[in-house]
């Protein structure tokens, strides 16, 4: 009989399966105990990156070999997955998604048009109207999309703003953003075809939240120049620092002048979930269309991102197309085709590894582990401000806390030596690999993060973070 080696038998899937299984779930069970960065020497990660460079063999291999190597490749890295991960926006990875996951490619079903699998599809569209119209409070009738990141799903709103308020000609359509927003937004208006010069950097308040004042004086200057002001951006949850700008004064804003109003609340959304979340981030509910990072603060794996619509008419009008290949293919009842609202035809069903865990562990299991990172991000912003050698500019919106080293004066020169002292603590902290921080710059100040948002972080890793902390910045002033 002919063997066909793409084609694995019940026995052979069986033990693949409980192999790969075995480590995953060892990895998982030791993520604690982790180092939080590569433990490995920048001369041995540079051997190990260029053996990984090698061409594919002839003949198959073993794959108890094969796990073996991708451990290696996945120790050589930052543990994202890990409670120490306090880096950047963390995504931690539910292991419930990555069962789904699992299920989702062995079953491979196509994504793009409804018809093909009107289940599953379904089953994406209930998670899409879930973020839209429980989490942002959109009205009936929203919807969106599901993406592989907060970029693709900017870029679709973007794309969207200008269809619906500039049309064919975009001669001097005008974005509004700010400093703080991620770069991702200012990306997005270029891929779309807006020109560099007309991507309007707003200025911000003291608290580096947008100013609604400056940025309605900038629209009204741009409009009365002959220019087409189409587009006004705010951030839920800045990466910087968390901060939210003023959503309903924004809002109303953007009903004033026209013009199309998209809140990046990739890192942000989800924590409406929470009576806090919900209070601060008030406005949402106001928006054109919001960008949602599932695999942020809801805790899912990379590349799970979403956009929301208020009406789902003007993304399809946006984005839709058809070819004589497709004319086979039927409307799917309600469910929207994914394909006509982005810009990708095929993809996977993308749903279920949002679905299996939202429909597994409950609403309220998030809901409570959004509440522990507010709590969290509270008690480091209330420790570290008790830390005499360091500042701790403004109290957290959402989880991420941000400080340095406190200069001896307020002048410049005395700014600079802080600013180095600064890196030097980033450097030892991170060094013990315990825990991950990065910096960013505020107030034109090298300034440290702590963003509490893996669902692994907990109390515990907290108070061992505050005190390798605090030693280090007594040790730098020290030294």
């Amino acid at each position: 009989m002919r063997r066909f080696p793409l084609e694995p038998d019940r026995t052979a899937m069986a033990e693949m399966g409980r192999l790969v299984l075995d480590r995953v779930v060892d990895r998982t069970e030791k993520l604690a105990t982790r180092p939080a960065s590569s433990p490995l020497s920048p001369r041995a990660e540079a051997d190990l990156v260029e053996s990984f460079l090698a061409p594919p063999p002839d003949r198959g291999g073993d794959l108890k070999a094969l796990l073996a190597r991708l451990d290696e490749a996945a120790d050589c890295a930052l543990e994202t997955a890990g409670p120490g991960h306090l880096a950047y926006v963390p995504g931690g990875g539910l292991y419930s998604a990555a069962i789904a996951e699992f299920y989702s490619r062995a079953v491979n079903r196509y994504g793009g048009l409804a018809s093909v699998a009107p289940a599953l599809a379904a089953l994406e569209e209930s998670v899409i109207r879930w973020m839209a119209q429980e989490v942002c409070a959109l009205p009936a009738g929203s919807g969106g999309l599901l993406t592989s990141g907060g970029s693709m799903a900017t870029f679709s709103a973007t794309v969207a703003a200008r269809h619906n308020r500039l049309g064919e000609d975009l001669a001097g359509g005008t974005v509004y953003t700010t400093a703080y927003a991620h770069h991702s937004v200012a990306k997005a208006a270029r891929l779309a075809g807006i020109r560099g010069a007309h991507i309007r950097t707003v200025p911000h308040t003291p608290d580096l939240r947008m100013d609604p004042h400056a940025a309605a004086a900038m629209i009204r200057a741009d409009r009365e120049a002959g220019l087409r002001p189409f587009l006004l951006v705010a951030t839920a949850g800045t990466t910087d620092t968390g901060t939210i700008d003023p959503l309903p004064q924004l809002a109303d804003l953007a009903r004033r002048e026209d013009v199309w109003f998209h809140i990046d609340a990739a890192y942000g959304g989800f924590f409406r979930l929470t009576a806090r979340g919900e209070e601060r981030l008030t406005g949402v509910e106001e928006a054109d269309s919001v960008t949602l990072d599932p695999h942020k603060t809801l805790f899912m794996p990379f590349g799970t991102g979403a956009l929301v619509v208020r009406d789902i008419a003007a993304l399809h009008a946006a984005h839709d197309g058809t070819g004589s290949y497709l004319q086979d293919m039927g409307a799917a009842g309600s469910v929207p085709d994914s394909g006509h609202l982005g810009p990708e035809l095929t993809h996977e069903i993308r749903g279920l590894r949002t679905w299996l865990p939202l429909h597994l562990h409950g609403v309220d299991a998030f809901r409570e582990a959004l509440d522990e990172k507010l709590d969290l991000a509270e008690h480091v912003h209330d420790t570290l401000s008790g830390v005499a050698e360091l500042e701790v500019p403004r109290r957290p919106d959402l989880s991420t806390v941000i400080f340095r080293v406190r200069p001896a004066d307020v002048g410049r020169a005395a700014a600079e030596p802080a600013d180095e002292a600064s890196r030097r603590l980033l450097e030892r902290i991170n060094g013990h690999q315990r825990i991950v921080l990065s910096s960013t710059v505020v107030d034109d100040r090298y300034t440290l993060r702590v963003c509490v948002v893996s669902h692994r972080t907990h109390h515990d890793r907290i108070t061992e973070a505050l005190k390798i902390i605090t030693a280090e910045a007594r040790n730098i002033l020290a030294a």
